[in-house]
């Protein structure tokens, strides 16, 4: 007799399935597990032997073989443990097999017989409800699972047992185990204050149309000046998550093992990962191809301070990422695709003392340290980024101003008015997976959209020449100057709004290099 269990491997955020087969046959003892299977799948050979021994069973003298089919693709995880041992029990007519066939498995077993927590439930609990299936889980994992929502026509639901024992016992109907509830969402904790700011007052227009648009935003300033305190209330002026989003969002983090059972928060995610990141850790990969920094900022920020420190390499490989918004790993074996439509936020200093521009401050090394520190910088880089703004010094005379008149609340609501425009303006466009915001419009659809004025044509023009802008830059100029007139409540895209859009369009950096 060979069991099957069926149970799920994760490629990205898509969880394929897995057929567990189990044979206990005559012949010498042994327990293999075979079907391209990682180090912690083939340890699950001594967790599964210890967590049914605590429960009383002993495996059989006989010849045990797990196959874990398609044996093509890479199983990684520890998350085979429980299918594997559910499929031993039910070699041993321990367990019903009939009934267990309405169910996807997956958990981890410790020494004891408790069911530990994975990553990847709610993906897991997703692909079940595809095929019309229940899903078993871990009891941490169950709110997070039963989230999902499994459909009326689903006979299986979700089980969270803590122990196999319990799991056993509900089978055997000598204990019942009820479907847990369903993660919520919840209030995160109360975001930084635009209100804070003293002074700034260009940043913070970049920062209001840099949300509304979705657009790519870097500020260059001496220490000191501001720019992370800016780029860390951008979040409290974007609108929240919707639940499309959310499940996106929420995918991704339960695949990296980042979804708490406290539940689920509305906030758009924000990344700071430090200047010594790796490749690895910022657009993903590793030994099992996780999700990187990218990715756990999709619909979110992603914030990069001291852009320049960071290894070049590192930096010139956010380039696809920001172009097509997928993080693509690829092995030897396979290509992992996870979602990563992010919002890129940069500080930098405008060269390695952050004085330059500052007679008085600067280094003797002037400007001889500003294009060294800037060279650090590829040119496709900084053409992906929309908007270029300086962020001065702030003056004794500014901080001992009172708190601004306008705080977070009365610039995201402009920021989610001028969304709601947009995404009644490309609603049709989203529903079959393309553009939302004006940051991502592109092709005919951009010409149709964003078309300036008679007026404003020929400054665009003119000033495509002047600046020299390459192809990307004319149409990135396009797309903020559709972002500004949507915060105009204006149809039409005016010379004014380019006028604006070409001002943020320069390179900063560039300029107070030439200064120095």
């Amino acid at each position: 007799m060979v069991a099957h269990i069926e149970t799920v491997a994760f490629l990205g955020v898509e969880a394929r399935p897995v057929d567990v087969q189990v044979q206990i046959a005559g012949g010498a003892p042994a327990f293999s597990v075979v079907g391209l299977a990682d180090k912690a799948v083939g340890e699950s050979r001594e967790r599964v032997r210890a967590a049914l021994s605590a429960i009383g069973l002993g495996l059989p003298p006989k010849r045990i073989t797990v196959n874990l089919a398609p044996a093509d693709l890479p199983k990684e995880g520890s998350h085979y443990d429980l299918p594997i041992a559910i499929g031993l029990l039910v070699a041993m007519n321990v367990m019903p097999a009939q009934e267990l066939e309405r169910f996807v498995v997956i958990g981890e077993l410790s020494l004891d017989g408790a069911i530990n927590a994975v990553a990847g439930a709610l993906p897991a609990a997703i692909a079940a409800n595809g095929r019309s299936k229940g899903l078993i889980c871990p009891e941490a994992c169950g709110p997070e699972a039963a989230w999902a929502g499994m459909g009326a026509d689903n006979p299986g639901g979700v089980l969270a047992p803590r122990s196999i024992i319990q799991l056993v016992n509900h089978f055997k109907g000598t204990q019942v185990l009820a479907e847990p509830a369903p993660m919520r969402a919840v209030e995160g904790r109360a975001l930084p204050d635009l209100r804070d700011i003293k002074g700034q007052e260009s940043a913070k227009r970049a920062l209001e149309v840099a949300a509304a648009g979705g657009h790519n935003l870097l500020m260059v300033g001496p220490p000191g000046s501001g720019k992370s305190m800016l780029a860390s209330r951008l979040p409290g002026i974007l609108p929240p998550l919707n639940p499309r989003e959310m499940l996106e969002v929420s995918m991704i983090a339960s695949i990296a093992g980042e979804l708490t059972a406290t539940g689920l928060g509305r906030a758009r995610a924000f990344r700071a990962p430090h200047h010594s990141a790796s490749m690895a850790a910022l657009v993903g990969g590793g030994l099992r191809a996780k999700p990187g920094e990218v990715s756990l900022a999709h619909r979110g920020v992603l914030f990069l301070d001291e852009l320049p420190e960071f290894p070049r390499q590192v930096l010139d490989s956010l380039r696809q990422p920001i172009e097509t918004g997928e993080a693509v790993v690829a092995r030897a074996n396979a290509h992992v695709t996870y979602p990563a439509r992010f919002q890129l936020v940069a500080a930098m200093n405008p060269c390695r003392c952050g004085h330059a521009g500052d007679a008085s401050r600067a280094c003797p090394r002037v400007p001889r340290c500003v294009s060294d520190y800037q060279s650090k910088l590829s040119g496709p880089l900084l053409d992906r980024i929309d908007i270029h703004v300086e962020v001065p010094p702030v003056s004794p005379a500014d901080l001992s101003l009172p708190p601004a008149a306008e705080g977070s609340a009365e610039v995201g609501a402009r920021v989610a008015a001028a969304r709601a425009v947009q995404e009644a303006r490309y609603a049709e466009h989203a529903a079959h997976g393309g553009p939302s915001l004006n940051s991502q419009v592109e092709g005919e659809l951009l010409d149709k959209v964003a078309a300036p004025d008679e007026a404003g044509v020929r400054l665009l023009t003119e000033a495509a020449e002047r600046m020299r802008l390459t192809a990307r830059g004319y149409h990135r100029v396009l797309r903020v100057a559709r972002t500004l007139a949507d915060l105009d409540g204006s149809d039409c895209v005016r010379r004014i709004h380019v006028a604006e859009a070409l001002a943020y369009r320069e390179p900063v950096a560039g300029r107070l290099g030439a200064h120095a």
